[in-house]
């Protein structure tokens, strides 16, 4: 048994999803790299990049708009991390460089994505 937030099945978080054959237009799938409901009062999105990488346009667009839409109090956390793809990912201590937030773009950097987080839900009590 894995604690929570562990990789339960790592052969499977090695797999790749080819979302080719789902294009509309210049629009494909993306992902999320994290997501928090927390007690039906927000939602926390979390977007990993490896160094200094941007989120593509069409990501950032789409996850912001999700965020915008949401009726609840809800942040999008763009982090970034060094580890090289044979480590796996700290995400608690990964960094936040930048925090959507009511519709605009907040810098952070040199700040946990933990402590966001647990700043936000401070916030919303």
């Amino acid at each position: 048994m894995v604690e929570r937030g562990q990789i339960r099945d790592r052969a499977r978080s090695t797999q790749v999803i080819d979302y080719s054959g789902l294009r509309y237009g210049k629009i494909t799938p993306t992902d999320i790299d994290g997501l928090i409901e927390y007690k039906d009062k927000a939602y926390i999105f979390i977007e990993y990049k490896s160094g200094k990488a941007e989120m593509p346009y069409g990501q950032r667009i789409a996850l912001e708009r999700l965020v915008d839409n949401l009726r609840k109090p809800a942040i999008l956390i763009h982090a970034s991390h060094e580890h090289p793809e044979t480590e796996d990912i700290d995400g608690a201590n990964a960094i936040a460089e930048s925090i959507y937030y009511k519709g605009k773009w907040h810098l952070r950097g040199f700040v946990t994505v933990k402590s966001v987080i647990d700043s936000f839900l401070e916030s919303i009590g």
